[in-house]
């Protein structure tokens, strides 16, 4: 059965109780996030150069409801419904943003000649759209300057439907970003891009239907666009704090803020203007320390610290702070509020986690235990829409701790499978189990239902009752989610269950980003795709000899593929002598040996050696199952 089913009346219930216990009939958000609306795209739909949609925020016009469905929890409508506001807004005299374009905002800032784009997007084709509907109401004025805020793709990969190649390369436009913007970008989307793509689609929902029972926003955003990613790396690196930088007449000051919500991330402020940008690390909800697609833990200790850092060098001296996600907050003493209590968010999730892990409680224990503060509750920006104190608390503990925690019962566990085929035993079998999990459902313990049902399809992927009784559970759990990427996995999960794998709809490793691959980059993300166990008694040397950089001696031996730019002794069992450019092709097997003489490949040695090293690679899958044990093979 694929048709959505109605709310349970435990979930009608407990959506209903949320009404009363928080404020909304407080309007401030509204009216803050419809201010300075100059219009929209009509209709809301941007298409690629082939006709596909790859963004329709049309969509979303069901939200237009003031009143939420039994199916969506209010809190989760109320912030869907702030979010998927689209069009072009001016944020103060000279700053204008899109928003509803994309999962984030693209920020325009006139200049002397034209315009400086603030984080142009996922998508090229999303980017166009939002600039040209900044030209329809501002004029058309050229980019003059592109500025990332930080390493993540919605901020940096529609940058080639803003500008071109060549007009930077002329200097005609100016692109600044944080010290070690290409690195981290180019490095989270190719190392374990794979998997963080396939969980990408289940945390944004992006197979779901758009409605009451289905997607209704990310919370951060409404979802990703799905057009061609790209990137041109920054002609000027932003290195400290304090930095002074003037392009097309508009002066910022930076302060770096590494760590924090992205590894390479800066604010900063148009002193000119009284406007300060606080990128990703002061928005309008509770963000993710561990991200559900999966990423490095991030660091609330030091993302609180920045906070505090940017309250002290701006907040005197600004009248609106936005950011590249939601609506901006203006007035001093509003912004200066609105920083602190972002500031308190984060520091107090850190530092109760580390009070309470320091007393002996697990990461789960804490999450359960954990109380926000009255006065960070009764605030909306602290709601977890996109992250959620359950989830946060858990990355602390795992940033901090690890994934042990210390109970020896859970040092050397079953997996799920060999688990789950001992409780089924224990419990008297599969069927057994889907009786008595009805009956819990029946009383609305929908986690328990989970815990136990789950046993059953880790043995059982297709045992049909266990199959329904599943799907049905996590659409109760969706639909009474706050928080908007765990509505989607949750509602993405009964996708699965009940249609079948849905594969991976976005992927973010783009030719643009693997362009940016240093050689060194490269070949630790050839390293991590080697099948050991099927060359563990290969031994073999490739020399490869860069006509516009270093040569690297390449050994593979007991199933590890290692590199050094250090001299070597004797020759290599092969060389290649090419350019970076050709080794990329070479290397992902886009360029074979018929096509090395074109590509200006010189060969020396044993030919056969690239073969069997490109033949010991595996890439990543896809379409790897994420309710099901994958094979490792």
């Amino acid at each position: 059965m694929t048709t959505p089913k109605d709310a349970t009346p435990t979930i009608r219930d407990q959506n209903s109780a949320l009404l009363e216990r928080w404020p909304f009939d407080d309007r401030d958000d509204f009216a803050a996030a419809d201010r300075g609306f100059l219009g929209a795209r009509e209709p809301g739909v941007v298409h690629d150069a082939d006709g596909n949609v790859v963004w329709d925020n049309d969509t979303y016009d069901f939200l237009a409801d003031d009143d939420a469905p039994d199916t969506v929890n209010p809190s989760l409508w109320r912030q869907s419904a702030l979010v998927a506001r689209q069009g072009l807004y001016e944020v103060t005299e000279g700053i204008y943003q899109v928003r509803g374009m994309d999962l984030s905002n693209i920020s325009f800032v006139e200049g002397d000649t034209g315009v400086i784009v603030i984080d142009p997007l996922i998508s090229k084709e999303t980017a166009a759209a939002a600039l040209e509907l900044y030209r329809e109401h501002r004029g058309d004025r050229p980019v003059t300057g592109v500025i990332y805020t930080h390493s993540h793709i919605d901020h940096f990969g529609g940058v080639r439907g803003v500008v071109d190649q060549a007009d930077v390369d002329a200097g005609r436009v100016a692109i600044l970003a944080p010290e070690g913007f290409v690195e981290e970008a180019v490095a989270e989307n190719v190392y374990a891009g794979t998997a963080m793509a396939r969980r990408a689609g289940y945390m944004y929902g992006a197979v779901l239907d758009r409605g009451p029972d289905g997607q209704v926003g990310a919370g951060l955003g409404q979802t990703t666009s799905q057009g061609e990613p790209t990137l041109i790396p920054p002609t000027l690196d932003i290195t400290h704090t304090g930095q002074v930088e003037t392009v097309d007449g508009v002066t910022m000051e930076f302060q770096m803020a590494p760590g924090t919500e992205a590894p390479a991330e800066m604010h900063f402020l148009f002193p000119d203007r009284n406007a300060l940008c606080m990128a990703e690390n002061a928005t309008h909800n509770l963000h993710n320390l561990l991200t559900l697609r999966g990423a490095l833990v991030r660091d609330p200790h030091v993302w609180s610290i920045y906070l505090t850092e940017a309250i002290d060098l701006f907040a005197d001296r600004a009248d609106v702070v936005f950011a590249s996600h939601h609506w901006p907050t203006w007035g001093r003493e509003e912004l200066r509020e609105f920083l602190s209590i972002q500031r308190d968010l984060y520091a107090y999730l850190h530092d109760q986690t580390l009070r309470m892990l320091n007393r002996g409680m697990t990461g789960s224990e804490i999450a359960e235990a954990i109380q926000l503060p009255p006065a960070l509750e009764a605030a909306w920006s602290t709601h977890g829409y996109y992250g959620s104190v359950s989830h946060n608390v858990k990355a602390i503990y795992q940033r901090y701790m690890g994934w042990y925690d210390g109970n020896p019962a859970n040092l050397w566990s079953h997996t799920p499978a060999e688990a789950g085929r001992r409780y089924l035993d224990f419990m008297g079998g599969a069927d057994a189990v889907v009786d008595k999990a009805r009956a819990s459902f029946d009383e609305g313990d929908f986690r328990w239902v989970a815990e136990v049902v789950n046993h059953v399809i880790q043995v059982d992927p297709d045992h049909a009752d266990a199959r329904e009784l599943l799907a049905d559970t996590y659409e109760q759990l969706g639909y009474g989610s706050e928080n908007g990427t765990w509505r989607s996995v949750y509602l993405s999960a009964v996708h699965e269950l009940r249609r079948g794998n849905f594969g991976t709809p976005t992927t973010t490793a783009a030719p643009d980003l693997y362009a940016q691959l240093s050689p060194t980059q490269l070949f630790d993300a050839l390293a991590i795709q080697v099948d050991a166990p099927a060359c563990w008694d290969d031994h073999l040397t490739l020399d490869v000899e860069l006509t516009d950089g270093d040569t690297y001696r390449l050994t593979l031996r007991n199933g590890v593929l290692s590199y050094s730019s250090a001299a070597q002794s004797g020759d290599a069992d092969m060389r290649l002598t090419l350019s970076r450019a050709a080794l990329l092709g070479v290397a992902t097997g886009q360029v074979g040996p018929d096509g090395f003489a074109e590509a200006g490949v010189e060969v020396a040695g044993d030919e056969a050696v690239l073969a069997r090293l490109l033949a010991v690679l595996q890439p990543g899958d896809p379409d790897f199952p994420v309710l099901t044990p994958a094979d490792a093979g």
